[in-house]
């Protein structure tokens, strides 16, 4: 027996050094000098053993690259290519620098692979997510690296992103090609040639149409996803013009994100500069990509480029302020106003879901930030430092004149507003940090948790990406190879400004109740701490100690202390603030009462504060130690543990003292540190003694407990790691004192974690203290009976076992070194311990044993590295290094390696205590205790040794792979590498005793579960759970099954997040680095755990698991997963096992178990055959719960069960190609693996053809199915579901496949849905007759006989007349063109390609199409079918049903077009005499059914020669007049309206010209003003249809329908009036069109560079019904002259006219032309504000209200807004009745808040001049208003604005004086009076969370002076002071030292009405 040996040579002692061997570096790694690899090495130092030279990682590499080329080249995609990208991936997990020159050539092949059509979309997905690694650092690669063309994703993205209505059933929920396209666009367009950006605009804007937001959206897509960002200076004109006439929430936060990131990357002006474009190498071209050359005028000529920069960053004035607006509306904050900002997300609902499957946008919010904050440089006239928190402009010196006296309030108080010059400062000197201050302060009291809501999250969230952002750049800018021209870097006072301004609205937000909003506030906060300390640390820290020292607000509390994580860089680091130090230990004083079991919350924050802090400090007292004392007594601010605060400049906040005196007053405080830590440690026991009693589970309370007692221990396990010896001493006796005079049922899983704390901190020390205790306890009570009952469940602890659980729990945590007498413990353990937790804590005892001998792990994670922490040095000064941060270079850790007497050690455990007790398993004798202790043994050795597979199992795993019909070759392997394995010799004789003993203990698994399966199931559940969790020991527990790679990873990234302070952090805390090396350790386990041996005791034991997963008992189905994930070739040895049980017979239980087994997302083509025969035959058990797990088991895998298509192997790919032999070329290739990929190309042909023959199987078996009478109808479904998805483009469908479809078309199951698949299996046959090549197939691109394209002219004249001609009766000559027909147009609206794609006329009787010979059965069966009376007799009836459909079927009416597309008119004369059947009977149902016949009819002889459409057309068109006319019913309306909405969708008008004769006569002759409005509607319903279908088309009848519909705008019926108001809409819409000089592309993307704003290109300016508003304006005197009173008034045309116009132009500001409608609303404003007085009419009021609230929230042309404001104006000074002026006060508020970055300083006085005026008014409701108003209007005004009306309304409340109340001047005197204090009291409001210098002397001097004023003066001045009291008690502890004593006194007063309060700081009243 081999003795145990000497512990004392392993003992972990942190006091001396570990004496590691130095690891060897491999020479080509340790000597390189390229970046990279010294990254390598960084690694490679960091773990302690050597790692792999970079030689033979490279050849490696080269390996599977060859094999990836090899599959590419056989087009072995799936599985072959498949498999070797994962062993890239797993490659990259190690670190090793891809060469520069295969990183190129492998991103080529990526990208040529993802955009070869027809690609199976797995493969896309992988080659996209493999191009986005290879190019994801702009450091590795670049554009003079790598280009790459752009018109192949172009292509495919085109095709499939709107998709035709025969698509949409078997693509809308399935393809996500487009995702991935528009994916792959995004990473590639770094590498797009800035030469491609001609091409790109000439490609997209053409498709651009104003009248169709699916034009603007995918278009504008295009263009942000394809434009190369390095030269925007062509482009970005465009793309603003067209911006800011375009109304759409998807397009902003689209354009957003673009403009953010071009104002990121042209902070470099190298980038942009024009001669770059010539320098790149145009290589990659595509065939079809051309490289037209635009003439540009370059002014810059022979100038060095100086970049983009502009009036704002990139940008103009006039962009800059439209960018702001657009930020202010996405804080998407509301006022009130009946949904202003609803505008944009209304227009986008006409957008139809295919926009939604492209990429969506990043969220606005940082996009925002970002693009503010990379616009911000020294761009401006730096105003003065400014002193306010929320900073907007400093106050000026009031030097203006007073005016004279006399005349009106109003004029006496606007005087010096006129005359003021608009200042040209801006905060910082940054232009953009000023618009971002006043963005801040118009938001700021929504940041208040009082008016927090949904728009709290997002202000904040802005804030935090504006900090993120700042830091970011702040520290680029810091770097030495920062391009940024000095001149445009961000400077100090920037940075202090912005700190400044966001500082109010952060410390207001931290006490909000909304999660997110306080994440985003700690976030902001630290960065801000960082940027400025001074600024924020003493804010918050006056905020946290009165709130911890109450303890009064529980939300308040959990808010300080959460503000305090925040901050904690400042509180520890002295780097960044040196002040901050010396508060800690306070602060950890008043933390101690948050550790609170009643509080789970609050100990939650607490004990994140304490981990976080702890990981930069070590807790020591120095004070004992020598050196200068400072004597603090005349400076000290910490006095008595005591914060007190000082009276500085509040915004300054700097330091006072010098960094001497700072150093002396930390070093004095560190003297607390012992009082606190045992109060901490007494407190975390008091915690430990109040949990709840243990369940059954061993778990004290619930979850919430649970992660309580995890943070608290986890909190004190990092304080243990840096306690000082002399605190550790007094921590570790505390809790020995507690342990072992304690024994406590309820926290025996907590005393085990709170001795682990101590343990990993100082295993030695407590080794000591505990061992022996514990030892003699465990003994003690096992031989007193204790662990005596046997048990094998989980259950309640016997009381007498207490004791024995208590002291096994602190053994647990305490052991990580070992004694000689462990092994006798553990002996006794074995043997005496029978209760299931003494048994499992046992085994979990050995188990923690052997994994500290065997495992590599770091053994400590310090602030700092050993040697220095044991420095005496350092013990005697580490209060001067807290906070210190490291380079992954500078951190040296200490590993545990095992060594040889630790590995001898513990196989000498498996000796004398595993192995006997196997031997007694193997005679079944104390099976389950026995069994855990093995199990849990096991589970301890992950890596004692390396897991060797041999070249017979390596071979046997090949050929039973779950890849079938692959070489072996192709099959990827991997070969293990170093990870720190202990025994990795398998001559070794410990390897083989190690391996044989596992061997064996698998052989009894084997054996038990056998024993188990032949057992009944009474009482085996515990045996069973038991054996399922060994053998998961035994199969999975190897490698990094104890130390995760993705724990770790999680870890590591978690860690990261809390740690850094700015993007691009180099430095970290050492902990973080210490993480870092254990999860590069980790990842190296993890290879060497993706394949593990699978031989034949491997193999019985997954059958078992397979066994395990169909029992009875629900936990063990789970099983099965978890090794399915592990070994490959599970899934077919399952397969079997599984098919028998769903035969009959099986028990519920065991089928229920295979079938969840079963469900699978995804299975091989080879398999689905059976798998689907095997759930489609389980119809035989009826029971509803196996019923529902079929329904579920098979939904779930026809998810994902697409459509077969093997095209890809039949497309000639040349770039592909050209890119594989590119990469060939630099790897060193063999002529053996010539052979290699010749056998790769036949097997892959071979498993082509099998699968083949498998679909055809498959087709066959479930024909079978679902042809058979007996099955059952839940089956039917799902069979010919499957069936739909086995129809294929690219093999001709079978005639009984057709036919079944044909006849399942009439099934009385609605949810059959057959005629999908008759629709989509005649649609193949179309596409495989008309594309010209398997590309085309693929992509669905047919070339039809009768498409051309023709040549037009770049001209709006040529445009005209393509619009005039839809109106011809037919297609006649067209640009002296042959007749044609034109269904779709976009072109001409913004701009022409000189291209128009039509349709010619069909022949007169040779018929269009000739279909496919391969078809022919198949057309033959159609026929047979089809060309029957009786088939269409019963497909009529069906349709017919009963049903709730309003509108007709798309699925009915596809399947019969479809039919009549491929037959012609071969089945009409049978149809026919049915449809007239249908038409003649007016029931509903059956009108629906004729309808979708019709329908169908019509548009499937669409191509039929012209013969044939004139038969059909003169049978219909009597019936057009009977059906569509007078005889049609109500009810009936939504039938024949969506009828025609299908009819003239995508159609030319001409095609359908006697419907649209009939419409069209039927709308211009009715009569409008009948006795009932149902004839109308029905006419005008239809008419609709048609005009919103045609969308642009409808251009030539626009004039002449609002000709005819303007008469009736005062109709007599509302239904009628409310489609006039749609027209007048609709029309604005399709009227509107962009007017450069001319529509030629190059001369449109000039013309927006080079004309000034006030050009209107984009033709936003409403000019078209302007002649009808002026009409009306002239009309509405008159009308309101004549207008009705009383009950009367809506029948009056005032009344009407007037609800016409507000519907008009309210859906006008909710369409996407939204900014033209400000043209109209204009010169109607004047009546508009007088409809909404109108007080007998609520509806014309309240529509009027609406609609002047929804203008304000679309950003008008700035060019308007004076108008705008004018109008208002007008409205407030001039209208007769006081009510109008209340209406549009609010309304001038919501405008100036909504546009306020628009708004002008001019504009803005001119406000102020307006509303003083206003102040005099007579009614006292409006002079409240005018204050409101007044109010946020200051609050964004300049101050010296501010500082004026201050003035002068002091003056005039001074001056007037109040006769008595007799007089007859008493009125004018009080409203004189009343105007001045609400004008105070405005300019009190306007400030809510600040005190500014001139507000204490008017609250405590005139606002006191007028308390007593009568009504309303008194009243006005208590509701601003209350208001005031409300707004500033939260912040009043820093607000009072603005006041003196008398002040506050006064203020005391003013607040209560009585003067008693002899506090200094006014407190009382400020409680909350």
């Amino acid at each position: 027996m081999t003795t145990i040996p000497d512990m004392s040579g392993l003992a972990l002692d942190d006091n001396t050094d570990t004496g590691m061997p130095q690891i060897e570096i491999p020479d080509d790694i340790n000597h390189a000098t390229d970046r990279y690899m010294q990254k390598l090495k960084l690694y490679a130092k960091s773990i302690p053993y050597a790692i792999e030279s970079n030689a033979r990682m490279q050849d490696m590499l080269d390996f599977i690259l060859l094999r990836i080329t090899q599959c590419i080249e056989a087009k072995d995609f799936e599985p072959g290519l498949v498999q070797w990208d994962s062993m890239i991936t797993y490659w990259n997990m190690l670190k090793y620098p891809i060469p520069k020159e295969k990183r190129i050539r492998l991103a080529k092949l990526y990208f040529h692979v993802a955009t070869t059509p027809g690609m199976p979309l797995q493969v896309m997905a992988i080659c996209a997510d493999g191009l986005s690694n290879l190019t994801r650092s702009k450091k590795k690669l670049c554009i003079d690296d790598m280009r790459l063309p752009w018109k192949p994703i172009y292509n495919m993205l085109r095709k499939d992103l709107f998709l035709t209505r025969r698509q949409f059933e078997y693509r809308q929920f399935t393809s996500q090609l487009s995702w991935c396209m528009g994916y792959i666009g995004d990473i590639s367009r770094r590498f797009f040639h800035p030469t491609a950006i001609e091409e790109m605009l000439s490609t997209f804007l053409p498709e651009m149409n104003g009248a169709n937001l699916n034009s603007i959206l995918s278009s504008q897509y295009y263009l942000l996803t394809f434009l190369p960002l390095t030269h925007p200076q062509s482009y970005l004109p465009v793309l603003c013009r067209l911006w800011e006439s375009v109304n759409s929430y998807l397009y902003d936060e689209r354009m957003l994100q673009f403009l953010s990131r071009l104002a990121e990357m042209h902070v470099d002006p190298s980038t942009s500069d024009p001669a770059r474009i010539y320098e790149i190498p145009d290589d990659e071209k595509s065939e079809d990509e051309d490289r037209p050359k635009w003439k540009w005028d370059n002014p810059h000529a022979g100038e060095t480029w100086s970049g983009l920069y502009k009036d704002v960053g990139i940008f103009t004035e006039h962009e800059w302020h439209h960018i702001m607006c657009k930020c202010l509306a996405s804080m998407e904050i509301p006022l009130k106003d009946a949904g202003s900002l609803t505008t944009g997300p209304t227009a986008d609902t006409s957008s139809s879901f295919e926009i939604g499957r492209l990429p969506k946008a990043n969220w606005r919010i940082a996009s925002l930030a970002k693009l503010i904050v990379y616009s911000m440089a020294l761009d401006g006239v730096p105003a003065p430092a400014s002193t306010a928190p929320t900073p907007l402009y400093t106050p000026m010196p009031s030097g203006v004149s007073t005016p004279q006296s006399g005349g009106p309030v109003g004029e006496y108080l606007t005087v010096p507003l006129h005359k003021w010059e608009s200042p040209k400062i801006y905060l910082g000197g940054s232009k953009a940090l000023d618009s971002l201050a006043r963005l801040i302060a118009s938001t700021e009291h929504f940041f208040h948790p009082a008016n927090s809501g949904s728009w709290t999250s997002d202000l904040t969230a802005f804030v935090k990406y504006i900090v993120y952002e700042f830091n970011k750049r702040w520290h680029e800018e810091q770097l030495p190879d920062c391009k940024t021209p000095e001149a445009r870097r961000l400077t100090g006072g920037m940075r202090r400004e912005l700190v400044k301004c966001l500082r109010t609205v952060v410390l207001l937000a931290i006490f909000s109740q909304d999660t997110s909003t306080v994440s985003n506030v700690q976030s902001a906060l630290k960065s801000m701490s960082c940027m400025e300390p001074d600024l924020v640390f003493q804010p918050v820290l006056e905020r946290a100690i009165p709130s911890l020292e109450a303890l009064v607000e529980t939300q308040r509390t959990l808010s300080v202390i959460k503000a305090l994580s925040s901050i904690v860089p400042a509180i520890v680091s002295r780097e960044i603030y040196l002040p901050g130090a010396k508060n800690l230990i306070t602060i950890l004083q008043l933390l101690v009462p948050g550790i609170d079991l009643n509080d789970p919350t609050k100990t939650l924050c607490t004990t994140a504060f304490l981990s976080e802090v702890s990981q930069y400090i070590m807790f020591g007292d120095v004070t004992s130690s020598e050196g200068p004392e400072a004597d603090g007594a005349e400076f000290a601010p910490y006095v008595d543990g005591q914060i007190t605060l000082t009276d500085g400049v509040e915004d300054t906040m700097e330091p006072q003292l010098t960094e001497d005196m700072e150093n002396a007053l930390l070093r004095d405080s560190t003297g607390g540190f012992a009082s606190w830590v045992a109060n901490f440690i007494r407190r975390v026991i008091q915690l430990l003694e109040n949990l709840p009693e243990e369940g059954a589970n061993g778990s004290a309370g619930g979850t919430t407990e649970v992660e309580v007692v995890d943070a608290v221990t986890g909190a004190c396990s990092q304080i243990c790691v840096h306690l000082s010896d002399s605190l550790f001493d007094l921590v570790l006796n505390m809790i020995f004192d507690y342990a072992s005079t304690n024994v406590r049922s309820n926290a025996v899983r907590a005393i085990h974690q709170l001795v682990e704390c101590v343990a990993n901190a100082h295993p030695e020390k407590t080794l000591a203290k505990f061992l022996s205790f514990c030892v003699e306890n465990i003994r003690t009570e096992i031989e007193h009976g204790a662990s005596s009952v046997r048990t094998t469940s989980s259950s309640l602890p016997l009381p007498s076992d207490v004791t024995l659980h208590w002291n096994l729990a602190i053994l647990r945590g305490c052991l990580l070194k070992y004694k000689g007498e462990l092994l006798s413990l553990f002996t006794l353990l074995r043997d005496k311990a029978f209760s299931k937790r003494g048994f499992t804590w046992s085994g979990k005892l050995l188990s923690s044993a052997l994994i500290t001998l065997t495992h590599t792990y770091p053994m400590e994670n310090k602030f700092v590295n050993p040697e220095q922490w044991n420095d005496e040095d350092f013990q005697r000064s580490h209060h001067l290094h807290w906070g210190k941060l490291y380079e992954p270079g500078e951190v040296k850790i200490t590993w545990h390696v095992p060594s040889a007497e630790e590995i001898d050690f513990a196989l000498q455990l498996f000796r004398e205590l595993v192995e006997p007790a196997m031997g007694r398993l193997d005679l079944l004798l104390e099976t389950c205790s026995y069994l855990s202790f093995v199990r849990e043994a096991f589970s301890g050795i992950p890596t004692i040794f390396k897991e060797i597979i041999s070249p017979d199992i390596a071979q046997s795993m090949l050929t039973t792979s779950d890849i079938t019909n692959e070489i072996p070759e192709m099959i990827a392997s991997i070969n293990s590498l170093a990870s720190g394995f202990c025994l990795t010799d398998p001559q070794d004789a410990r390897y083989k005793y190690i391996t044989g003993l596992r061997h064996r203990f698998g052989e009894f698994l084997h054996a038990a579960s056998l024993s188990l399966q032949q057992q009944g199931e009474e009482n085996t559940v515990d045996a069973v759970q038991m054996l399922i969790g060994s053998i998961r020991t035994y199969m999975l527990e190897y490698g990094d099954s104890k130390d995760s790679y993705f724990d770790n990873y999680d870890r590591y990234k978690s860690e990261i997040d809390v740690a850094r302070q700015y993007s691009g952090q180099k430095v970290w805390p050492r902990a973080v680095l210490v993480r870092r090396a254990r999860f590069y350790h980790s990842s190296r386990l993890y290879w060497n755990s993706i394949e593990r041996a699978r031989g034949p005791l491997e193999n019985s034991l997954l059958d078992d698991v397979v066994e395990w997963s169909m029992w009875h008992y629900p936990s063990t189905t789970q099983v099965y997963n978890c090794h399915v994930q592990v070994y490959d070739g599970l899934r077919l040895r399952a397969l079997p096992a599984l098919y028998k049980a769903l035969q009959p017979g099986t028990d519920d239980d065991r089928m229920k178990g295979a079938l969840w087994t079963l469900n699978i997302s995804s299975f091989e083509p080879m398999l689905a055959p059976e798998i689907l025969l095997q759930l489609l035959g389980c119809h035989h058990n009826e029971k509803p719960s196996i019923q529902n797990c079929v329904s579920a088991v098979t939904d779930n895998c026809l998810s994902h069960f697409s459509e077969p298509c093997y095209l890809i192997y039949d497309i000639k790919t040349p770039a592909l190609d050209e890119a594989l032999l590119t990469l060939k070329k630099c790897l060193l290739l063999n002529k053996s693996e010539d052979l290699v990929t010749i056998r790769a190309r036949e097997k892959r042909i071979e498993r082509v053809h099998l699968m083949n023959d498998a679909h055809s199987r498959t087709t066959q078996a479930v024909l079978k199915i679902a042809n058979d009478t007996e099955t059952h109808w839940r089956y039917a479904i799902v069979a010919v579901r499957v069936l739909r998805a086995l129809l294929r483009r690219d093999v001709p469908t079978s005639p009984s496949h057709l036919r079944l479809f044909l006849e399942k078309a009439c099934d009385s199951d609605p949810t059959m849905y057959a005629q999908r698949g008759v629709t989509k299996a005649l649609r193949y046959i179309k596409l495989r007759s008309y594309c010209q090549d398997p590309e085309a197939l693929v992509l669905s691109s047919p070339t039809n006989p009768l498409l051309c394209d023709i040549p037009i002219e770049a001209a709006h004249s040529a445009t005209a007349k393509i619009l005039t001609a839809f109106r011809s009766c037919i297609p006649g000559l067209l640009l002296t063109l042959t007749s044609i027909y034109c269904d779709t147009l976009n072109e001409g609206w913004l701009a022409c390609s000189g291209i128009l794609t039509v349709y010619k006329p069909p022949h007169e009787s040779k018929s269009t199409f000739e279909w496919e010979s391969s078809s022919a059965e198949a057309l033959s069966c159609l026929r047979e079918v089809t060309v029957d009376a009786n088939f269409w007799k019963k497909l009529s009836g069906h349709f017919a049903e009963e049903n709730h459909e309003n509108v007709v079927v798309r699925d009915h009416v596809s399947c019969v077009k479809s039919i009549f597309q491929v037959l012609g008119d071969e089945p009409w004369g049978l149809l026919k005499p049915e449809l007239e059947v249908l038409l003649a009977d007016q029931e509903k149902n059956k009108q629906r059914a004729a309808a979708e016949l019709l329908a169908g009819v019509l548009n499937g002889s669409k191509h039929w020669p012209q013969e044939a459409q004139d038969r059909i057309w003169r049978w219909f068109t009597p019936y057009i007049k009977k059906t569509l006319g007078q005889s049609m019913k109500t009810e009936t309306v939504p039938i024949w309206t969506s009828f025609v909405e299908y009819m003239f969708h995508h159609k030319d008008p001409r095609r359908l010209q006697p419907l649209v004769e009939h419409i069209v006569e039927q709308f211009n002759n009715m009569d409008y003003n009948g006795p009932s409005s149902l004839e109308s509607v029905k006419v005008l319903a239809l008419f609709r249809a048609f005009y919103t279908e045609l969308e642009w088309k409808f251009t030539p009848w626009a004039d002449s329908t609002l000709e005819r519909f303007w008469r009736e705008v005062h109709s007599e019926h509302d239904d009628v009036r409310s489609h006039v108001a749609e027209m007048l809409a609709f029309c604005n819409g399709i009227k509107w069109q962009p007017k450069p000089s001319s529509p030629n592309i190059e001369i449109v993307v000039r013309e927006c560079q080079e004309l000034t704003a006030d050009v209107d290109i984009m033709g936003i300016c409403g000019t078209y019904h302007m002649g009808r508003v002026l009409e009306l304006v002239e009309k509405f005197e008159v009308w309101r002259e004549q207008r009705l009173p009383g009950m009367r008034a809506h029948q009056s045309t005032y009344d009407r006219v007037g609800i016409v116009v507000c519907r008009w132009l309210f859906q006008s500001v909710q369409s996407t032309d939204a900014v033209s409608t400000f043209d109209y609303i204009l010169p109607l404003m004047p009546e508009l504000f007088r409809f909404t007085e109108v007080h007998d009419n609520e509806e014309l009021a309240r529509r009027a209200n609406l609609l002047l609230v929804r203008m304000c929230g679309v950003a008008p042309p700035q060019s308007m807004i004076g108008h705008l404001l004018n109008a208002i104006f007008s409205a407030i000074q001039k209208a007769p009745s006081w009510k109008v002026r209340l209406k549009a006060l609010p309304i001038l508020q919501v405008l100036y808040f909504r546009q306020l970055p628009l708004i002008s300083e001019s504009e803005v006085n001119d406000i102020l001049d307006v509303l003083c005026q206003c102040l005099d008014d007579e009614v006292v409701e409006v002079r409240e208003m005018v204050g409101t108003t007044l109010s946020g209007i200051l609050r964004l005004s300049p101050r010296r604005s501010v500082v004026s009306l201050k003035d002068r309304f002091v003056k005039l409340a001074g001056k007037v004086q109040l006769p008595r109340r007799e007089s007859p001047v008493y009125n004018a005197a009080i409203r004189q009076r009343h105007a001045a204090i609400i004008g105070i009291c405005a300019l009190i409001d306007s400030f809510p969370y600040t005190i500014e210098k001139w507000m204490p002397g008017l609250l405590t001097t005139v606002m006191l002076e007028h308390t007593h004023d009568p009504i309303p003066i008194s009243t006005t001045i208590h509701r601003c002071a209350s208001n005031f009291r409300k707004t500033h008690q939260d912040t009043w502890h820093e607000d009072s030292r603005r006041f003196t004593d008398d002040q506050l006194a006064a203020l005391s007063t003013l607040l209560t009405g009585s003067s008693y309060c002899k506090c200094n700081n006014c407190s009382i009243f400020f409680k909350p």
